[in-house]
C-alpha cells in the first residue's frame, strides 16, 4: 500500500517547514511519498538539503499559484 500525503506548511518560516516534514517522515513506511507545500523561499534550499542529508528522495519541485512551493518526497 503505498502512502501518499501532504503536509500544509504554507506561511510557516525557516526551519519550521522542514521540521514538520522530518516529524511526518519519521512516522511514514519507507517508501511512502509526501508533498510538502510551503511558501518560505529558503525551502528551495532546506528541503533538498534535508533530503539529501537524511537519505529521502526529492521526487519534484514545482511552483504553484500563490507563489506556494510544492515538494515531493518518497521517504528512504
Amino acid at each position: 500500500m503505498e502512502t501518499h500525503e501532504t503536509i500544509d506548511a504554507v506561511g510557516l518560516i525557516c526551519p519550521l517547514p522542514v521540521l514538520r516534514l522530518r516529524k511526518r517522515l519519521a512516522e511514514l513506511p519507507m517508501g511512502a511519498t509526501v508533498v510538502l507545500e510551503a511558501t518560505d523561499r529558503a525551502a528551495m534550499i532546506d528541503v533538498p538539503h534535508f533530503c539529501a542529508e537524511a537519505g529521502h528522495h526529492l521526487a519534484d519541485t514545482q511552483e504553484a499559484a500563490g507563489g506556494r512551493l510544492l515538494f515531493t518526497i518518497v521517504k528512504g
